[in-house]
């Protein structure tokens, strides 16, 4: 038993291994994008989307994060879709809109037609680019905040690489506390990943709160179309189709002055629900190549668990174990390090070694129920097929 363990452990181990260190190469590759200070002329004219669903707590200072900067106000638009809320964000939407022009409110239960599946945040956002003025689309989430220059970045970005679809770098909030660090921790992983994948061409990764693409592309390739027994993959899913059929015209701003920040999950027991939901659409993806990644991922996180049962039963040596997972976190050190560099995180690396048996517990778990159980999200029981109720 031991050796059959140790022979399946140390392959998968040893490809982990081989695809951080490909995410580092990748990763240090990247060259700094700074469009500040710029003597482009702004061009482009946004509309920034923003799907709302009981956030009567961040909207507001969401909102002014957007309308407080130096962008010109003539050339950028604010669409906030309340999603049924039951606390009051539109109340609070309608209430800025009369100080700033470029906050409009449009109601989700107002367009009922629009709302056939249960994907009500694809819907809302379908439903208010077939309402925006813009010729690129941007999208950010309601509980978070953007940068001074954040759409100066995506204006000189699209003018100087004349991309079609571009995303850019979200980071949480540092709040303090074990689950805060954790979620820092692992979501920092997960964004230095999606920089160095745009990066090397070779998988696309990306987040909805830091987006922007063409309006006229999102149509050209079905938008959300084929998609909506999924309740997420507003982000990912459309990123793939669009790059399936632009292949060369993907961006990714390699910039701490695009970053957006957004709030981190508030318990545990949110966290693990956000993650199966980002789990759920795993099998959706239309690069095959990022399904592989994770599963191998997720394959190499069971074995651990594995091995450490096996050590309980006295088949498989204690040590053998701990060698494995300490040559899986210094692979993941090794990726890790410029990634928190960028982020400003290095303090959090400190805890990163001893966070290990959450994160296998956490992979396996989120990864299972993605696929066979259910989610709360937004206060909606859906399925892992995607069907909220």
């Amino acid at each position: 038993m031991m050796s059959i363990w140790i022979l399946i452990t140390g392959s998968l181990l040893a490809g982990y291994l081989l695809l951080m260190g490909v995410y580092r190469y990748y990763f240090v590759r990247l060259k700094p994008f700074d469009a500040v200070p710029s003597s482009i002329p702004a061009v482009t004219f946004f509309s920034v989307i923003i799907p709302a669903r009981n956030e009567s707590t961040y909207i507001r200072a969401c909102l002014q994060s957007v309308v407080n900067k130096g962008y010109p106000g003539d050339l950028f638009e604010i669409i906030v879709v309340d999603d049924h809320s039951e606390d009051d964000t539109a109340q609070q939407v309608l209430e800025l809109q009369s100080t700033y022009p470029q906050i409009s409110l449009l109601r989700l239960q107002d367009y009922p037609d629009w709302v056939t599946t249960q994907a009500y945040k694809k819907k809302a956002i379908e439903l208010a680019i077939s309402k925006s003025k813009g010729s690129w689309i941007v999208t950010t989430d309601a509980d978070g905040e953007v940068p001074v220059n954040w759409l100066l970045q995506f204006d000189n970005y699209i003018q100087k690489n004349e991309p079609v679809f571009v995303a850019a770098p979200v980071m949480y909030y540092s709040r303090g506390g074990l689950l805060q660090v954790f979620q820092q921790l692992d979501f920092m992983s997960l964004q230095g990943i999606t920089a160095a994948s745009v990066s090397a061409g070779f998988h696309s990764m990306c987040n909805g709160a830091n987006l922007a693409y063409r309006k006229d592309i999102f149509w050209s390739v079905g938008g959300f179309a084929g998609h909506e027994h999924l309740a997420s993959g507003d982000d990912m899913l459309l990123m793939h189709r669009i790059k399936a059929s632009y292949p060369n015209q993907i961006g990714y701003i390699f910039s701490r002055d695009s970053m957006v920040l957004t709030e981190p999950a508030a318990s545990w027991g949110a966290f693990f629900q956000q993650r199966i939901r980002w789990a759920s659409k795993a099998e959706s993806y239309r690069e095959k190549k990022i399904f592989g990644v994770l599963l191998g991922v997720w394959l190499l996180n069971a074995a651990l668990a594995m091995g450490l049962l096996l050590v309980l039963f006295h088949q498989v040596n204690w040590m053998q174990w701990v060698i494995v997972v300490l040559i899986k976190t210094i692979g993941e050190l090794y990726f890790l390090t410029p990634v928190a560099r960028f982020f400003q995180a290095e303090a959090q690396m400190a805890y990163f070694p001893f966070l290990q048996p959450l994160h296998i517990a956490y992979t396996i778990t989120a990864g299972w129920l993605g696929k066979f159980g259910t989610y709360q999200w937004k206060q909606r029981k859906i399925k892992t097929g995607g069907t909220a109720f």
